[in-house]
């Protein structure tokens, strides 16, 4: 879906990169063509200087959503969640980042919090990128404790990991 969606806007990278951020960011567009989040618009100009565009490309951009019926549809309907993972040194809570071969392979999600669980390691929350929006999905898992090295290496060993960080 995202490679459709950038696809739409291959001759203009200025606004792929808008589409990228609104992706990333949980934007959407109201009827009346402005960059909200829930209720609250986004001014066009903070858009534009967090991607070094001018504000104008925001503008055709929104455009360009509104005037097609799928983009109208996918950004009149995404949302935000907020995300404990910046919270986490603070409430001192950690992040275990899972990086895996394929992203849309089923049971992922199960088998590491299963795993979790056994270790009765609560789970404050888990976001999982979509693998249709990011090239490099990763699987989040936010616990109250911090997660043993046994435990880190018996996941590291499952077929489908690539890579285990923690924060």
């Amino acid at each position: 879906m995202f490679d459709e969606i950038m696809q739409k806007f291959e001759g203009s990278p200025s606004q792929q990169a808008v589409i990228r951020l609104l992706l990333e960011r949980g934007f959407s567009v109201n009827d009346d063509g402005r960059v909200v989040s829930g209720g609250i618009e986004i001014p066009n100009t903070g858009i534009a200087r967090e991607i070094d565009v001018d504000r104008r490309v925001v503008d055709s951009t929104s455009t360009a959503i509104l005037e097609d019926e799928e983009l109208r549809r996918i950004f009149q309907n995404i949302s935000s969640i907020p995300s404990l993972m910046d919270l986490a040194p603070v409430l001192d809570l950690s992040v275990l980042t899972v990086e895996v071969n394929d992203a849309e392979r089923p049971g992922i999600v199960a088998e590491i919090t299963s795993r979790l669980a056994e270790r009765d390691i609560s789970i404050r929350q888990t976001i999982s990128e979509d693998p249709e929006f990011t090239d490099d999905p990763k699987l989040y898992i936010v616990t109250d404790d911090p997660i043993p090295g046994d435990l880190l290496n018996e996941l590291s060993e499952l077929a489908f990991v690539r890579r285990i960080s923690i924060a």
